[in-house]
């Protein structure tokens, strides 16, 4: 099981580069289409880019008095808070974000990221009932983004990540919620997704053999 999870941080770890690679390509299309009236941020944009994620949130949250009803701003707020890895503040940005624009793809995105890296982390002393809701919690948030966007790979591969999780999660037997009902599902749903990745890239062997992997703790529950 360690080495499993070694294999699936490091794959997490690429699609994370890949999705900051991303966005901060985004910031700087932005930032030549236009300057943010508000000093502080683009204060915060420049930090972004230069990736300084604890100076970019402290200047994003200096601008919320002014621009806190500007969706773009609280998001990048939220993604500075996220790679801090200030999860809780980030879920409560992207939940501010989404309530301002309710069809914000990536909000819905970094949300169930946020809420799936608590539910995993093991040095957080949660409950496994917390745990479990945790990642119910970011199914969803994947789901609600699918509905909006529903030909992005990146975002069934991380729902199936959160199945997965849910699936290793419900289907210990020295969990206090173990539920072989509910782990068998999400392995079920894991692989579904796993496989809607493969349709966009066949070719992707860490898919493949992240099928093969649900498959088989999926037939050994006890």
């Amino acid at each position: 099981m360690n080495s499993y999870k070694m294999n699936t941080q490091m794959k997490s770890l690429k699609i994370g580069l890949a999705t900051v690679a991303l966005a901060l390509c985004t910031v700087a299309v932005q930032a030549q289409e236009k300057q943010h009236s508000d000093p502080n941020v683009r204060a915060g944009e420049k930090a972004l880019l230069d990736g300084d994620f604890k100076t970019a949130a402290t200047q994003f949250e200096k601008a919320l008095p002014t621009s806190g009803s500007d969706p773009d701003v609280v998001y990048l707020l939220g993604y500075s808070q996220f790679q801090n890895g200030e999860y809780k503040k980030a879920i409560a940005s992207f939940n501010k974000v989404i309530s301002l624009d309710a069809k914000n793809v990536h909000a819905y995105y970094y949300k169930a990221k946020a809420n799936n890296n608590i539910a995993v982390d093991r040095k957080l002393k949660l409950k496994e009932t917390d745990r479990e809701a945790l990642l119910k919690s970011a199914v969803a948030d994947y789901t609600k983004a699918i509905a909006i966007n529903a030909n992005d790979a990146k975002l069934y591969q991380n729902r199936a990540i959160a199945y997965r999780d849910l699936g290793i999660l419900t289907g210990t037997s020295s969990s206090s919620n173990y539920n072989k009902a509910t782990a068998t599902d999400a392995y079920n749903k894991a692989v579904t997704d796993y496989e809607k990745v493969l349709s966009y890239d066949a070719s992707r062997k860490d898919i493949q053999t992240e099928v093969k992997k649900a498959k088989v703790y999926r037939d050994n529950l006890k």
